[in-house]
């Protein structure tokens, strides 16, 4: 193999559109524009979302929410989620990630662990925030809640 003799793969280079050349090229005279009007001038065209002067749709629609930019998203995860996890594990962030504990997790601010169901399990909980039932219950079975 020669460098002279490298080409680009078959259909790899598309040659531009020659307007104007001519009746048998098929885009001679108006050069695929049609004639007159807005579109076949230079520069003619609409921006997007013009509606030729009738209300725009993003103007018609109403808005409705905010999205408050400050806001901070936990990794939410209730007790009854943690019933399978044996005693003695350190339950994190990382860990509820990898074993998919979480209905949904977020690259978040970090894990909140709600009291929602039954812990049977001594664990090490380390999680951003606990609500007042989870961190009761999980001291009740003997485990500890470490807030990082």
């Amino acid at each position: 193999m020669r460098i002279d003799t490298l080409s680009p793969a078959e259909g790899a280079n598309i040659s531009p559109k020659r307007l104007g050349r001519g009746i048998g090229s098929g885009l001679g005279k108006t050069s695929g524009k049609g004639h007159k009007g807005q579109w076949a001038r230079s520069g003619g065209g609409v921006r997007p979302g013009f509606e030729g002067g009738q209300m725009p749709m993003h103007r018609r629609v109403p808005k409705r929410g905010f999205h408050n930019k400050w806001a901070v998203e936990y990794t939410i995860v209730n007790l009854g989620q943690l019933k399978d996890v044996p005693a003695g594990t350190v339950v994190d962030f990382e860990y509820v990630s990898d074993h998919k504990l979480a209905k949904e997790v977020k690259n978040s601010a970090g894990l909140k662990v709600l009291g929602s169901g039954e812990l049977t399990a001594a664990l090490t909980v380390k999680a951003a925030k606990f609500s007042e039932s989870a961190k009761a219950a999980i001291e009740k079975v003997g485990g500890k809640a470490e807030v990082e």
